[in-house]
């Protein structure tokens, strides 16, 4: 889609005048839902549909329920139109530092309870279900997020800190594969067993997997090329042996988490994980594709305002 074509939005102001169409919103979504085929209930499964043009619904004839095209997908249930969710989709997926939920809803008109509900549900659906495993060179590491001890009070810092490192902060493990995609999930630990899990989860048996020196990777030859640096000595690349790519995608990570979103609670972390993986996955996409991937990732990801504050 890198030569769009003239009717299709190329920029955030063309966005907006395009999706002011109630009609031409249906059929953008329409189109993107069932690109593979007939539409099909999202209750049964069953192709056999009626379309009733005057409410925009269909009506399944297996098991003789309506449905409308947000049933199914991270817009049910909201009360907003298409004409607000599009242009959401484009300004999160093409965000380079993440949006907050205050920003989002000055610039929708909507409050930042509800651009945060939006925010949240658009994330969901920036999540990669499934993919295929890493391979070739991949670099994995792990990371903390959490408050700085140096920038709080005295007070907040007794009641906070009980340790070193990354005692009481959320750890986030992660694998890129040079040249390809990288991806990243919150952890409970930084066991061996936790760490070496999610890289034979990730990474196909018999690639080369390059580390820092932690005790917690030993074990990796087993199944893998492994190589490491040692960060203790001053030892960060020996030969093509580094982790700068995996740790790169950290410090963008960390760029929108202190600059955009300051705070996160622990429960939502993966969510911002996944935008800011989603958003380094297509980089080299144009606005447009990004908010097409997004849009076309809607499906089966519903996401309740009970459940996101449970």
């Amino acid at each position: 889609m890198k030569n769009n074509p003239p009717s299709l939005p190329n920029s955030l102001i063309e966005a907006v005048r395009y999706f002011a169409d109630a009609d031409r919103c249906f059929e953008f979504v329409k189109d993107l839902r069932w690109a593979d085929g007939p539409v099909t209930c999202p209750r049964c499964e069953c192709e056999r549909v009626s379309f009733l043009t005057t409410r925009k619904l269909w009506k399944c004839l297996g098991c003789k329920r309506q449905f409308s095209l947000k049933v199914g997908t991270i817009f049910e249930n909201s009360s907003l139109g298409f004409d607000k969710w599009l242009p959401a989709i484009w300004l999160i997926a093409n965000a380079k530092n993440g949006i907050s939920s205050h920003e989002l809803g000055r610039s929708l008109g909507v409050t930042q309870k509800t651009a945060w509900f939006m925010n949240h549900r658009i994330r969901l659906a920036m999540g990669s279900g499934t993919f295929q495993k890493l391979s070739g060179t991949v670099e994995t590491d792990e990371t903390y997020i959490g408050g700085l001890a140096k920038n709080m009070h005295v007070v907040d810092r007794k009641r906070k800190i009980h340790g070193t490192g990354g005692t009481d902060k959320v750890a986030i493990h992660g694998a890129l594969e040079r040249g390809g995609p990288v991806v990243a999930t919150v952890i409970d630990s930084v066991s061996a067993k936790t760490l070496q899990e999610s890289i034979r989860a990730w990474v196909e048996s018999g690639a080369t997997v390059y580390t820092d020196q932690a005790t917690a990777y030993v074990g990796l030859g087993r199944d893998y090329d492994h190589f490491s640096v040692n960060h203790g000595t001053g030892e960060y690349v020996s030969g093509d042996v580094h982790t700068n790519g995996i740790e790169n995608f950290w410090s963008l990570y960390k760029r929108a988490w202190k600059g955009t979103y300051t705070h996160n609670a622990r429960k939502h972390t993966n969510r911002y994980v996944d935008e800011r993986a989603f958003s380094y996955n297509n980089r080299e996409s144009n606005d447009l594709e990004r908010m097409v991937a997004v849009t076309s990732a809607v499906s089966g990801k519903r996401l309740t305002y009970s459940d996101l504050k449970a």
